[in-house]
């Protein structure tokens, strides 16, 4: 991946793909939230596929996107500049944010505190 960051329209178009494990111009368009024309889509996925996110293989006379990244990877890359960017690289303080952010319930604490817990120990500084 030749530019890690992704645009709004970018991500929407990722996720499409992600979901559906491949796709075409018109499949993509269709499911997107927004109306794009065809060429706005197509240049869209071209240029996911030059930054690494995407490659094709010729359909007849469409083309057909597949991920070349895996949604995991690119939400922890995506996280943790994130992390770096906005919150002085501390997980807590993002954690932080957005239990304050998100109106989470006491079930949604105890579950993410027994998800914490779950977690095997990593060393201190590691990301």
């Amino acid at each position: 991946m030749d530019d890690l960051s992704l645009g709004e329209r970018e991500l929407d178009i990722m996720a499409i793909i992600w979901e559906l494990g491949s796709g075409t111009v018109g499949e993509v368009r269709e499911r997107l939230p927004v109306t794009l024309a065809y060429t706005t889509v197509l240049t869209i996925l071209r240029n996911l596929e030059s930054k690494g996110f995407l490659s094709h293989r010729e359909e007849g006379k469409a083309h057909r996107y597949f991920p070349t990244v895996d949604q995991r990877a690119a939400q922890q890359t995506a996280l943790a500049r994130l992390v770096d960017s906005l919150f002085h690289g501390s997980a807590e303080q993002l954690l932080a944010r957005l239990v304050a952010d998100h109106d989470l319930n006491a079930a949604d604490l105890r579950r993410l505190a027994r998800h914490l817990s779950e977690r095997p120990p990593r060393k201190r500084g590691a990301k």
